[in-house]
C-alpha cells in the first residue's frame, strides 16, 4: 500500500490549528479514559466509516482506524486525567469535482482526540517523531501516525484544559486512498 509524503501542518503564529469546512458527516462521542474505552472508540470509528461508504478492509478504513487506535491510547496513557473521560470527533468533507470532465471526488477524513491534561510537552508535527530503541515496547504511536496520515498535529485545547490530536487522510469513493495535492 502505497502512502502519501507526509505533510504536517504546523499551527499559526496565533497558536491555531487549520480547520476544514464544516463536514459533511459528522460523528462525536466521549470515553472513559481506559483502555476499553480507546478499543471502544476504534470499533466505533471503523463502523462508522463503513456506514460512510469506507468499507471494512478498505484502505481508508483500516487506516483511519489504526492512527484512531494510536491517538486514542496516547490519550489514555499520556492525557489520562482521574475523573476526566476523553472525547472523540470523526468528520468526512466531500470535495466537489474539480473539472467538467471529473467525476471522482475526494473526501477528506478526519479524526482528532482530545483529552484533559493540562502539563506535557506537545510534540511538533513539522518534526518527524523520534523512534525509541529498537528494544522499547512503546513509543511508535506518533510515528505511525506521522507515516500514515496526509496531515496532522497537535495542539493546546482552545479554552480548556488539555490537547487536541488530529490527522486527516483523503479517500477516493468506496474507501480507497488518494494522493493529497498538498490543499
Amino acid at each position: 500500500m502505497k502512502r502519501p509524503p507526509h505533510r504536517p501542518v504546523a499551527p499559526d503564529a496565533t497558536g491555531a490549528v487549520p480547520q476544514p469546512p464544516p463536514p459533511v458527516r459528522e460523528f462525536a462521542m466521549r470515553f472513559t479514559s481506559t483502555p476499553r474505552g480507546a478499543r471502544l472508540a476504534r470499533q466505533l470509528v471503523s463502523h462508522r466509516l463503513d456506514e460512510w461508504g469506507h468499507p471494512y478492509g478498505s484502505d481508508a478504513n483500516e487506516t483511519l482506524t489504526l492512527i484512531t487506535a494510536e491517538l486514542c491510547a496516547n490519550a489514555v496513557r499520556h492525557g489520562h486525567v482521574p475523573g476526566r473521560d476523553f472525547h472523540v470527533r470523526l468528520s468526512a468533507v466531500t470535495d466537489a469535482p474539480t473539472g467538467a470532465e471529473s467525476v471522482t471526488t475526494r473526501t477528506t477524513l478526519r479524526v482528532e482526540v482530545t483529552d484533559s491534561r493540562r502539563d506535557g510537552v506537545l510534540p511538533d508535527p513539522c518534526r518527524a517523531p523520534r523512534p525509541p530503541s529498537s528494544d522499547a515496547e512503546s513509543g511508535r504511536g506518533l510515528l505511525l501516525v506521522a507515516r500514515l496520515a496526509d496531515r496532522w498535529g497537535i495542539a493546546p485545547r482552545p479554552g480548556a484544559p488539555g490537547k487536541d490530536a488530529w490527522a486527516e487522510l483523503c479517500a477516493g469513493p468506496g474507501g480507497g486512498r488518494q494522493a493529497d495535492d498538498g490543499g
